[in-house]
C-alpha cells in the first residue's frame, strides 16, 4: 500500500491534525460552516467528532468529504 492510501481522516483526529494533513481541509470545514467566520470558529484542539457534535454536523459525512480530498490527490 502507498502512504496516501494509509493516511486518512478519522473522527478522533483533532482539527489541527486535519488541517495539517491536507492544505484544503479548511475549505471542507468551511463548506460545512465550521470555522469559516468569527462567530463559528473551531478549536484546533477539538476532535472532528466534538466539533460536529457542537454544530450538529453528521461526523461521517464530514469525514467522508475530508477523505475525498485525499482520493482527489491520488489522481
Amino acid at each position: 500500500m502507498t502512504e496516501s492510501t494509509e493516511t486518512r481522516f478519522y473522527k478522533e483526529m483533532t482539527v489541527g491534525e486535519a488541517m495539517s494533513l491536507h492544505p484544503e481541509a479548511g475549505i471542507v470545514f468551511s463548506s460545512y460552516h465550521l470555522g469559516g467566520c468569527s462567530h463559528c470558529s473551531i478549536n484546533e484542539l477539538e476532535t472532528i467528532e466534538q466539533v460536529c457534535m457542537g454544530y450538529g454536523v453528521e461526523v461521517e459525512v464530514l469525514v467522508d468529504s475530508l477523505n475525498n480530498l485525499l482520493e482527489d490527490s491520488e489522481d
